[in-house]
């Protein structure tokens, strides 16, 4: 560092502080962006449930019937509804950039309403699948 005395009196001001977490609010269409990266990875290891699902169907009884009482835990459960979430939530982050390929959507404001309507969307959805679910299985 130079022995001037004229930098050494700007290295002593007070420097702006960059954003950062505590002080810089992400916008919706960044966090649904993150979001989308984060649920296509999830949906890499829920495909590999599904495998070891379907391979359990192709082996014994007694294998199946393991792998369908894992699932069928509320762990399991758990794990299949965040599942299923992300499943739908990736779906609905794609046709939102379908949307934005054909130019339409690309409005800050606009972009901002697809962006909750994605996440509200993924959540009623989950929901409903999940109630029709249980109510076919209780019929």
């Amino acid at each position: 560092m130079s022995k001037s005395p004229a930098t050494r009196a700007t290295a002593r001001r007070e420097r702006p502080l960059s954003p950062h977490l505590t002080v810089y609010r992400p916008p919706i269409t960044m966090t649904m962006s993150i979001i989308h990266r984060i649920t296509g990875g999830a949906l890499y290891f829920g495909t590999l449930l599904v495998a070891l699902w379907l391979m359990a169907a192709a082996s014994t009884e007694a294998t199946f019937d393991l792998v369908n009482w894992a699932f069928g835990s509320w762990l399991g459960r758990l794990v299949l509804f965040g599942y299923t979430w992300a499943l739908v939530h990736h779906m609905l982050g794609g046709v939102r950039h379908l949307v934005w390929d054909t130019g339409a959507g690309l409005e800050k404001h606009t972009a901002s309403k697809i962006a909750w309507a994605t996440l509200a969307g993924s959540i009623a959805l989950t929901l409903l699948i999940w109630i029709a679910g249980y109510m076919a299985r209780g019929a």
